[in-house]
């Protein structure tokens, strides 16, 4: 564990599992899409935690990173610059799909119990060392194209969602009008 003593560690541990699990009660019962994009905000930082706590700081810098600074930030801006009026997420209950829903969550309980049963728990403890340096080091000096190819192509597919997003429903250059 990345704290110091095993008491505080399991503490954090659970601390950060309450926070990654409640807040997607949240999301999923939530109706407004913004409120939900917090919620997972919050989940999404509990997650990072639990990459800390295990050790895993790559994973828990790149959560951070990207998953909460890069794309739920995106994702925000999307739904606040619409302009749209709010818009219910759940108009009605509906029973539908509960027994889709039932068969995945048994399927999906089956093969958590399964994994639980046939792992063997008992290890030695492994121990912990630096992540970041080593992947930074590899990142920058044999992996830098394919770097630069993808923040380059990230930069062409924001462009171009701008673009697309401003012809459908911007003003047009004749006269401030929208077009449909």
């Amino acid at each position: 564990m990345l704290f110091g003593s095993d008491v505080y560690s399991e503490l954090m541990f659970g601390l950060f599992a309450v926070v990654a699990v409640i807040p997607c009660l949240f999301i999923l019962f939530g109706r407004d899409i913004v409120r939900q994009a917090f919620w997972l905000l919050f989940s999404l930082s509990g997650f990072a935690g639990l990459y800390f706590c295990l050790g895993a700081d790559f994973l828990g810098f790149t959560q951070v990173i990207v998953y909460i600074g890069g794309i739920l930030i995106l994702f925000l801006f999307g739904v606040m610059l619409t302009h749209r009026a709010d818009v219910a997420i759940k108009t009605q209950a509906g029973v539908s799909n509960v027994g889709a829903g039932v068969a995945a969550g048994t399927m999906a309980t089956a093969l958590l119990l399964y994994t639980i049963w046939t792992t063997p728990w008992k290890e030695t403890p492994r121990v912990l060392k630096e992540t970041v340096t080593p992947i930074g080091e590899k990142v920058m000096s044999t992996f830098i194209l394919p770097f630069e190819v993808v923040s380059v192509l990230l930069l062409v597919a924001l462009v171009g969602s701008t673009y697309i997003a401003r012809r459908k429903g911007g003003p047009s250059r004749e006269g401030g009008s929208t077009q449909s």
